[in-house]
């Protein structure tokens, strides 16, 4: 996703992780004073806090120097768990009854065949949404294009798979949809275990409703956190998908010459840290790029494919991400992306607007005609 460079809320949020385990730490101390409670553990404890939370607040401060938050808007109505209700109060003790006899337990519903999703024709008619609310204007805005397009859905962290059922069913009866694990700014808000537990979940809870599965996403970036991590986040989540029979993609990241770190620049970091089975078999290996993100840059799409295709011969390759924020821009932007068809073998178009839900839905909106009459302009 685009940069976004004031990091206000993961500034505030990593500053209220700290400031609560520090009041705590006070009050443990005063507790410790009073000799009240089990004062050495209860001082352990806090203090154990404090030090997560300062390792928390360093990463972010981090993430922020670096630049990388996204300019993506959050979903204005993400929904929300509800409150649990309060306890009711206590009633009188009923007469002893004899217990009846316990209901038989319901059979629990089969889980979603394993195996590839849909085929999905070449090229790739694709567009981005990082918010199902509004579905229904979503569902007719992707039913009235030209082209059967193919839908990248956002999957957000800290949301379970379930809250994507419904939206993945809809979006799936009009579309071809590629699910995104999870979104290359929150990598490091799960460590491998938890990536890998919430690739099983989504892969088990939408299997038959996602057609390719992106398996990682921007997979160079400075901002994914320790490399050894990364690699065995991406690996360990195309092994499970691979393992089922899924169809995968692998995005990465275009950073020439806007890179912090060279060993990041993503043929460097490609060709050093993707395995070779990898590289043999994935699906899609496809492309995030963002012009104001690197110097306004045009890079020479047919040399950067060309040997992305040398790298990864048995891949189908596309962008996987395009846009921009400029609002001036975006109908030009969006029409010479979309027109690109690199000299390459297994060319799957894809491109991915980041920005269908905030420009394109509903279908009325002036860029929504764009969109579609670029999709009629691709063979």
């Amino acid at each position: 996703m685009p940069f976004d460079s004031s990091a206000d809320a993961p500034t505030q949020q990593s500053r209220l992780r700290l400031v609560y385990p520090l009041m705590a730490l006070v009050a443990a101390s005063a507790l410790s004073a009073c000799g009240g409670g089990d004062s050495a553990s209860t001082l352990e404890s806090a203090s154990a806090d404090v030090a997560a939370a300062t390792s928390a607040e360093n990463e972010f401060e981090s993430a922020q120097a670096s630049g990388r938050w996204s300019s993506r808007p959050r979903p204005p109505t993400r929904p929300s768990k509800p409150a649990p209700s309060p306890a009711p109060a206590p009633a009188p003790a009923p007469a002893p009854s004899p217990s009846p006899a316990p209901a038989p337990a319901p059979s629990p519903a089969p889980a979603p065949p394993a195996g590839a999703g849909r085929a999905v024709p070449m090229p790739m008619y694709g567009v981005t949404v990082d918010d199902v609310s509004s579905l229904a204007a979503i569902t007719e805005s992707l039913s009235r294009l030209s082209r059967m397009p193919t839908t990248r859905i956002v999957f957000d962290e800290y949301q379970p798979a379930s809250d994507y059922r419904k939206a993945a069913v809809a979006i799936n009866k009009v579309s071809y949809v590629m699910g995104e694990i999870l979104d290359s700014q929150y990598l490091t808000t799960v460590n491998v275990q938890g990536y890998l537990d919430r690739t099983r979940e989504y892969l088990a809870a939408l299997g038959d409703v996602v057609d390719i599965w992106e398996i990682a996403n921007e997979i160079n970036g400075e901002w994914l956190g320790n490399n050894a991590d990364v690699v065995a986040k991406m690996s360990g989540a195309y092994d499970i998908a691979k393992g089922q029979g899924r169809t995968t993609a692998l995005t990465l990241y275009y950073n020439q010459d806007c890179w912090s770190k060279r060993s990041n620049e993503m043929f460097t970091w490609a060709q050093a840290n993707i395995p070779e089975r990898m590289k043999q078999g994935l699906d899609y290996v496809l492309v995030s790029y963002y012009e104001e993100d690197c110097n306004n840059l045009k890079p020479d799409w047919n040399a950067v494919f060309k040997r992305l295709e040398t790298m990864f011969p048995n891949s189908r390759l596309g962008f996987g991400e395009v846009g921009t924020s400029k609002a001036a821009d975006k109908a030009a932007y969006l029409q010479r992306y979309y027109a690109l068809k690199p000299p390459v073998a297994k060319w799957a178009g894809g491109h991915f607007w980041w920005y269908f839900k905030q420009d394109m839905v509903p279908y009325t909106k002036p860029l929504w005609n764009t969109l579609n009459q670029a999709f009629a302009n691709t063979p």
